[in-house]
């Protein structure tokens, strides 16, 4: 196919060129009516570029195909059968996958060390969650995604299970055996799912993790905001092999979906797969060079422990990626949520995440010189000023195997049914009607339907302390919790 295309950003000059004149959203006209406050800081190119996509760019009755085309270079240029855009993000697609897998009181495996949007996917898809734990790493505080065997395990106990969710590469960078876990599932055949959000990156270089499609899953999600180069929202399912139907697919995203895409998300990932075929390889080979300069003059640092290909050899992760650049900060006494709070204060830099023992910054094809030396100079002079920074009270950190909590009653019905709120003390024991997901990094610690234990309300009311960001919960204070209400 001809890679030199980019058909979305093709009939977007053309509009522009053409002037034409629309009496339909969007109400700002192609910036007309928008408030020079406004365009002052995003841009006029903004509003002149967000167009509908049809009776616009691709009229309904004269359709040229404009997205369709589009998919069909992104699809080749992964190595998938089919590819399709969303403009709803990740935790849009990821429930839309699972929709397509597996319906109300069906069940499917799942990796408990999912994102919120998973476990808001079983609540609105009203399936019956099969939880595959991940691998915990007790040194780091640190959950790595389950290995074939546990998901071989659990498909034996659940022989009606309609497939699997797994999530790689984590937060951290940490990767599963994708084909193995393709195997066990391809064995009894179900099909597995991967929520690859920090992937997209993955197919364009031979040194970075294997890429979902390549290691023989089914479905694969991609956010191509996380580590590639569209703007935020832009998400890919990419498909292939005949165990889920891409028409049915393509039902399910149209029920959950958005009707107005967005015509930026959609020229955004067009302009991306250009760039990555064309040029993907010299630039995340840079990207590879650049992040390992950077892991060796972290390392040099003292009271940090920057974490690499280690994992992979201590038998923890199947592959590593890279470009994550993740450093426990603990031994210089603080916690990843100070130190990302400093940095942010002191030195006008963001890291990508954090949590009570670590940072992380993605290093990106985006990044240069310039990037480099101020990320080194940063976290130079947090190790410098650790001493400084106030101390906080500890979080109290569970022994593994304490957050596998028992999956007492269905999600959807703990949910959805009668609740009451009660002082946290008095919920031990009792079943979660809620979820609490505490930011960093957003991994619920106790789903609906989940009975909540003494030492889980221990860690999240001493991470409460400490600042962790509960938004989920209907007391975001953690002094009371939200359980089913008794019969």
């Amino acid at each position: 196919m001809d890679h030199s295309r980019v058909p979305v950003l093709e009939v977007l000059q053309e509009f522009r060129r053409r002037g034409d004149v629309v009496f339909g959203p969007p109400g700002h006209k192609q910036g007309r009516g928008t408030d020079p406050r406004v365009a002052d800081i995003l841009g006029p190119d903004v509003f002149r570029s967000d167009v509908l996509s049809l009776n616009g760019l691709d009229d309904r009755r004269q359709s040229q195909g404009v997205v369709e085309q589009a998919q069909e270079l992104m699809a080749d240029a992964v190595g998938a059968e089919h590819a399709f855009f969303s403009t709803c993000g990740s935790s849009l697609s990821v429930k839309t996958a699972m929709c397509s897998v597996a319906g109300p009181g069906e069940k499917l495996l799942l990796s408990r060390n999912a994102h919120k949007s998973v476990i808001a996917a079983v609540i609105i898809n009203g399936v019956e969650p099969v939880w595959v734990h991940p691998k915990f790493d007790a040194d780091r505080h640190m959950a790595h995604p389950p290995e074939p065997e546990d998901v071989r395990d659990r498909l034996r106990e659940h022989p009606d299970a309609k497939g699997m969710l797994l999530i790689t590469p984590t937060d951290w960078g940490t990767c599963a055996d994708v084909r193995g876990v393709a195997d066990a599932c391809h064995a009894v055949d179900v099909p597995l799912i991967v929520d690859e959000a920090w992937g997209a990156h993955l197919p364009f270089h031979p040194a970075l993790p294997a890429w979902g499609m390549n290691a023989d899953a089914d479905l694969v999600v991609t956010s191509v905001h996380k580590m590639g180069g569209a703007i935020e929202q832009s998400s890919v399912f990419h498909l292939q092999h005949d165990r889920v139907s891409p028409v049915v697919l393509k039902q399910r995203e149209d029920l959950l979906g958005t009707t107005s895409p967005s015509t930026l998300v959609y020229a955004a990932l067009d302009g991306w797969r250009r760039q990555m075929v064309e040029q993907g390889h010299g630039l995340l080979d840079a990207a590879l060079h650049r992040a390992e300069r950077i892991r060796a003059e972290l390392r040099e640092l003292p009271g940090l422990r920057v974490m690499g290909g280690e994992v992979v050899e201590e038998g923890l992760a199947a592959e590593f990626d890279p470009l994550k650049i993740v450093v426990d900060v603990r031994d210089l006494g603080i916690s990843g949520m100070q130190a990302t709070e400093w940095l942010r204060a002191h030195r006008h830099i963001d890291m990508g995440g954090s949590d009570s023992c670590r940072i992380s910054a993605s290093i990106t094809h985006s990044d240069d010189d310039e990037t480099e030396k101020l990320l080194l100079e940063s976290v130079r002079s947090l190790v410098r000023h650790a001493d400084s920074i106030e101390r906080q009270p500890a979080v109290d950190l569970p022994e593994p195997g304490t957050l596998e909590l028992e999956q007492a009653v269905l999600p959807r019905e703990a949910f959805f049914g009668p609740a009451e709120q009660v002082p946290a003390e008095r919920a031990v024991g009792r079943i979660a009607a809620e979820t609490i997901s505490p930011y960093p990094p957003g991994v619920p610690v106790v789903a609906p339907g989940e009975k909540i234990t003494a030492e889980v309300v221990d860690y999240l009311r001493s991470g409460k302390a400490h600042g962790f960001l509960v938004p989920d919960a209907a007391d975001s204070s953690l002094e009371t919790l939200r359980v089913t209400a008794r019969a």
